[in-house]
């Protein structure tokens, strides 16, 4: 897929939004991508899958094990990456604040895993989820996630590939430009806490 071909499906399900978003990174945009739209037709969940696994090396997708996604967010991505890998696809989740396996889900020793998000903005999520995954057992050979809003500057510690790289600004609290503060933040993803 294109850049814009993988635009196109963002737009066609109204996933590309405009106004003024605080970010679960704590961070605000004027943008905001509501990957869970994106992901609710099955089919497209397929087709972004399906190309972002074939962006990783060949070499790398022969010695994947397993996909791991962090709740909420990259459940369904990382369930449709297993599906395009034809691996088990399992998530951690956060029941009192920290990543964890839940759910009977538990990692083999030596299972060489790829952890994939939704969007990775900070990266703090994914290194969680790749600190939670390391300490279940499992290898992080790689991560992989739909959108790069970091501006190509996330260090995850492992090879990382997005599907799209996006360079919609984004500010601290203290730096929001004033005509992006005069409207009230929306907080539209899946977690309360910034």
């Amino acid at each position: 897929m294109t850049e814009e071909e993988v635009l196109a499906e963002f737009r066609a399900s109204q996933a590309l939004l405009e106004g003024h978003f605080l970010l679960s990174s704590g961070r605000h945009s004027a943008h905001y991508l509501q990957c869970a739209r994106v992901l609710m037709d099955p089919m497209r969940a397929s087709r972004l899958a399906t190309a972002l696994a074939a962006r990783l090396p060949r070499e790398l997708r022969k010695e994947i094990t397993r996909v791991v996604s962090p709740a909420m967010g990259g459940v369904i991505i990382g369930h449709e990456m297993g599906r395009a890998l034809g691996v088990e696809a399992l998530f951690v989740e956060r029941p009192s604040g920290t990543f964890e396996l839940r759910r009977g889900f538990a990692l083999k020793p030596g299972d060489k895993v790829l952890m994939v998000e939704d969007v990775v903005t900070t990266g703090l999520s994914s290194r969680e989820a790749i600190a939670a995954i390391e300490a279940a057992g499992g290898q992080v050979v790689a991560a992989a996630a739909l959108v790069d809003r970091s501006g190509g500057t996330v260090d995850l510690g492992v090879p990382f590939t997005p599907l799209i790289a996006l360079n919609f600004p984004t500010w601290a609290p203290d730096e929001v430009p004033a005509h992006l503060a005069a409207t009230p933040a929306v907080k539209p993803g899946s977690r309360a806490e910034a």
